[in-house]
């Protein structure tokens, strides 16, 4: 059962857990659960997804409920109408604000992505970040002699795949957890300091116009207990939004 932030007639969106698939694809030939399929059968009736979330992070996912609901919300994705506001617990301390402007190279699968051009330039990719905290603990990993964390809340104004991932990564402020793209040295510290191992990237809010309604809609996600562990032990007490 997934929880449920939103749900009328012709929208539906859940809390996606973190390693939980939106969909089936050729990587997940062990698994017995997906998204898309949760969510089906927990409100009886076939649904459509407008947007994707990697299988790590975890957040708001949003689906329709018809194929014509569906055109017009990835209409609205793919004209940057809708605004998704994401957290990240990185390692170092990342100040300031700014906007990460940095493009990527499209990122494609051995085998999902077989017959696709891999001569294709570098497409154009823009993050937005803000630092909400920063914490240090006199615990030495590494070369270093602390270690060091901030919170970044991030707003992406496209929608690579793995965007926010590897531009932090690319400013040296991976995120925590992140085996693609993060510190091999500080995630199995964080493992074993805080107890658990999962990507620290949240999808917490989504805003949109309602496509059939033109309400304004704003669906938001909580941090969960395992986020606000890691906010109690670095001594962050103002939950951010």
């Amino acid at each position: 059962m997934l929880e449920i932030l939103y749900h009328d007639e012709y929208l539906v969106a859940v809390n996606k857990p973190s390693r939980l698939f939106v969909h089936r694809s050729y990587m997940d030939k062990d698994e017995k659960f997906f998204a898309l399929q949760l969510v089906r059968d927990q409100i009886g009736q076939h649904v459509y997804p407008v947007h994707r979330l990697d299988r790590p992070t975890s957040g708001v996912l949003l689906f329709a409920l018809s194929p014509e609901v569906a055109r017009l919300m990835s209409k609205a994705f793919a004209e940057k109408t809708i605004t998704k506001t994401y957290y990240a617990l990185t390692r170092g301390h990342l100040l300031g604000s700014d906007i990460i402007d940095y493009p990527l190279k499209e990122k494609l699968d051995k085998l999902g992505d077989k017959h696709v051009s891999r001569d294709k330039e570098p497409q154009q990719a823009q993050t937005g970040y803000q630092s909400v905290f920063t914490a240090s603990l006199p615990i030495r990993v590494g070369k270093f002699d602390t270690v060091r964390y901030s919170l970044i809340k991030l707003e992406p104004s496209t929608g690579r795949r793995h965007q926010i991932r590897r531009h932090l990564a690319h400013l040296r402020h991976p995120i925590i957890g992140d085996v693609n793209y993060g510190d091999n040295k500080q995630n199995p510290f964080f493992q074993e300091y805080f107890g658990f191992k999962r990507l620290m990237l949240i999808a917490k809010i989504l805003r949109f116009i309602h496509p059939i309604t033109n309400e304004n809609i704003e669906i938001e996600v909580k941090f969960d207990e395992q986020w606000l562990s890691v906010f109690k032990k670095l001594d962050w007490e103002c939950v951010p939004r």
